[in-house]
């Protein structure tokens, strides 16, 4: 079975002098549920886990479970380039109560298709909660080929992929090899119809930070057989979502939470303050989608 079918919002960990700020990490949670968010992803990329202690990792993925407190899914980030890291890294979530674990491919070293699935079978063969695959080349150098995820997939304990390559033609490969106990994920807002049109199940979303309930909204709508609602929210959510990728993740969505008065700007080094230009762009989208009051 599938961790969650719909969207499942890549939450930002928002920082305050330093620290993980939980008072807001908390009204962000909120936020997510009254959006009718399908799953919510704990350190992930958009949650700046690179820049993350383990400590950290572990204290944010904890409050979130507890404050979501099975109301949905939560799938904690867990990656590392060493295979044993990455291992511990996911026991820690798995034993702070996460229902699911995404694991990035290992970056830096650039291994061989072989060693991915010895590197994700070690791990998975040592775990009770099921694992998500996560195949962002633009961020890590490796690639999953489509008949590398055929072999993972056969695994009990591996239950699906978050495709973040771009390649359609690659993805239409993967789709293939997808079965009821394996889930295709969007791993790209702008490709989450596409991507469900070729059997996929959701996203994994960086703009449901901002619009968890339009993401929700246009996956439940491809999900219930109506195509044409499902097409058009893709097509009229295309500026919002360019504009928060404007430049590297997570700095504009950080940006646009600041921007809507959810949090304190603040990233971890070497993430930093976006240009003004971003700024005055993402006012410009936010006020066009009503997100924040027009100037």
């Amino acid at each position: 079975m599938s961790l969650f079918q719909g969207a499942a919002t890549a939450l930002v960990t928002p920082f305050r002098d330093g620290k993980p700020d939980f008072h807001a990490l908390e009204r962000l949670i909120e936020f997510q549920i009254e959006g009718e968010i399908d799953a919510i992803v704990s350190c992930g990329t958009t949650g700046e886990a690179s820049t993350l202690s383990l400590e950290d990792q572990i204290q944010v993925v904890q409050f979130t479970v507890d404050k979501v407190n099975h109301r949905v899914p939560v799938i904690a980030g867990a990656g590392s380039n060493d295979t044993q890291v990455a291992l511990t890294k996911a026991k820690a979530m798995e034993y702070a109560g996460a229902d699911g674990i995404l694991m990035v491919t290992p970056y830096y070293n650039k291994c061989s298709q072989t060693g991915l699935i010895r590197h994700y079978t070690t791990i998975a063969d040592q775990l009770k909660t099921p694992i998500i695959l996560y195949s962002v080349a633009s961020r890590t150098g490796v690639n999953i080929a489509p008949e590398t995820v055929k072999r993972l997939a056969r695994h009990p304990n591996i239950c699906g992929i978050k495709e973040a390559s771009g390649n359609i033609s690659q993805i239409v490969e993967i789709s293939k090899h997808i079965s009821d106990g394996f889930a295709l994920y969007s791993g790209n807002d702008d490709q989450v119809i596409p991507i469900m049109s070729m059997g996929g199940l959701g996203v994994i979303t960086t703009a449901g930070n901002v619009v968890p309930k339009a993401m929700h909204d246009m996956t439940s709508a491809w999900l219930d057989g109506d195509y044409i609602t499902a097409a058009k929210m893709q097509r009229d959510y295309k500026a919002l979502i360019d504009a928060l990728f404007c430049e590297v993740n997570p700095i504009p969505v950080k940006a646009a939470l600041w921007l809507m008065n959810q949090i304190h700007l603040e990233y971890r080094l070497p993430l930093c303050e976006p240009s003004d230009a971003t700024i005055t762009r993402l006012k410009s989208v936010l006020a066009d989608y009503g997100l924040i009051s027009g100037q």
